[in-house]
């Protein structure tokens, strides 16, 4: 005999049924509503972050800088294949293809899929004139330097200022007293009008007609060779206005002090750009900071406009301590009276002393440099335990000698000083000169651009739900010190 099971449902149940069941429904579509909010929300996050995470390896590895590069090794740079980049992400993020029998086992609850993506803003290395560049440069510098040099330095250029030894006019006072040497008449034993007066520095002139790098180099044939072309270079394109630029304001960060971030960032530019004497392999250019100060197309003309100003340098700082030492300057006289008592003509003697003193003092200035390629010190002001070179070696033209290390600066101090009194603009240009051209050197990066690589983005990110809900999102991500 079969038992009949009867059912039935009571007037309060329906009516708790009536009043809980919208309820469940009510929670459950707003837990939909959050839930793809928040999937939304974490999408877009790990998204950018994807996106921020394709920085130039290259760029980080040889100059410790991070960007977003957006040609991505193409030919073509814009942000259509960074917002083509975060798209691939988003959707990669909201699907559950990826999850294993998903198709059997899973159902999206949240049904979110992305509807478009649009970069709305951007900063790239190069705008500014290289600010966002420089920036950075520094804050990788910030923590391996210590401030305490930046007063050092400024001494050093004040010294150089107030003595004037980048104004002195030395060698074109040295061309007039020669000049005058040159014309001068006089009457000889004989009664006959002579025109000139032997110089005692006309071996010094000689050599000096030689050129810089062979006088102060050891082997002039050892100078690298290297060239480049720098038309289609950073510092040429923004100079024609043919780069791209961002929208976004150059953020706060850290280095607002323009004292120091300038003295951090030549910092990070001795210590990322090759020198003479500290060369970097492979390198576009091997004398780098040369070429910061020089912007020649080729290493020789740039360490030989480096040399020459470090020779007019010493030049100036040696006149000036030759002109104040009573001896010296009563050799000098000595052997100008010495020549014009020969030449029966005394009131030439002031003339002669003068240029025997300016050549004495570039014959000095020959052996400094010499010494700083060398790898050795000079004093920026020297005494008279510091001076090297004797009346009788100088006019003789004898320039050489043991090469001491001495006391004072190095080449390098002294380019450290050369670089704080460059203009900054040029200075940052031919430095992102030099980023780009040896970037360009690695492979799949020829066609490598400065101002196609993003520092800063920020997006404007849709997605929507298969049951009705839609998502608009602001993300973004920043290298600096101050990330977002």
């Amino acid at each position: 005999m079969k038992r009949a099971w009867g059912g039935y449902l009571t007037v309060s149940m329906a009516l708790c049924l009536g009043v809980l069941l919208p309820l469940f429904l009510t929670l459950i579509e707003g837990a939909r509503r959050n839930g793809g909010a928040l999937e939304a929300s974490c999408a877009a996050d790990i998204g950018v972050q994807s996106v921020m995470a394709e920085y130039h390896r290259q760029l980080l590895e040889q100059y410790n800088l991070f960007a977003i590069d957006a040609s991505y090794g193409t030919a073509s740079c814009g942000s259509d294949q960074t917002e083509a980049h975060l798209l691939r992400y988003l959707e990669k993020n909201v699907s559950a293809e990826d999850l294993p029998l998903s198709r059997f086992f899973y159902r999206d609850f949240l049904g979110l899929g992305v509807d478009g993506v649009e970069m709305t803003g951007m900063s790239i290395l190069t705008d500014d004139g290289g600010a966002v560049f420089r920036r950075r440069a520094a804050e990788a510098m910030e923590d391996e330097v210590m401030l305490s040099g930046l007063e050092q330095l400024k001494e050093w250029a004040q010294v150089i200022q107030i003595n004037g030894l980048e104004t002195s006019r030395v060698r074109e006072e040295k061309a007039a007293l020669d000049g005058k040497l040159e014309e001068y008449e006089y009457e000889d034993e004989e009664g006959q009008i002579q025109v000139g007066v032997e110089n005692p520095t006309a071996v010094l002139e000689q050599k000096r007609g030689l050129g810089i790098l062979r006088l102060v180099l050891e082997d002039e044939s050892r100078v690298s060779q290297n060239t480049i072309d720098l038309s289609g270079l950073v510092y040429s394109r923004m100079r024609q206005g043919k780069v791209s630029r961002g929208n976004l304001p150059l953020s706060e960060g850290k280095w607002t002090d323009e004292l120091a971030q300038r003295f951090l960032f030549q910092k990070y530019l001795l210590k990322y750009m090759g020198r003479y004497g500290a060369e970097g392999e492979g390198d576009a250019l091997r004398y780098q900071v040369e070429y910061l100060l020089s912007g020649q197309e080729n290493d020789t003309e740039n360490l030989k406009n480096v040399a020459n100003r470090l020779c007019g340098l010493r030049e100036a700082a040696n006149a000036a301590y030759l002109l104040s030492d009573v001896q010296k300057c009563v050799e000098a006289l000595a052997a100008a009276e010495l020549i014009s008592g020969l030449l029966l003509v005394p009131e030439i003697a002031p003339v002669l002393q003068g240029a025997i003193l300016l050549g004495w003092a570039y014959a000095e200035s020959v052996y400094d440099v010499k010494v700083l390629l060398a790898g050795g010190k000079v004093p920026l002001l020297k005494d008279s335990a510091s001076w090297h070179c004797d009346l009788e070696s100088a006019l003789s033209g004898n320039t050489g000698g043991p090469v001491a290390q001495g006391k004072g600066l190095s080449y390098e101090d002294y380019l450290c000083v050369f670089l704080w009194m460059a203009p900054l603009g040029e200075l940052t240009g031919r430095a992102m000169d030099m980023v780009e051209a040896d970037i360009r050197l690695t492979p799949g990066n020829e066609r490598f651009r400065l101002d196609g690589c993003y520092d800063r983005v920020e997006f404007d990110i849709r997605m929507s739900s298969s049951f009705g809900y839609s998502y608009e999102l602001t993300r973004g991500g920043s290298y600096g010190a101050n990330r977002e």
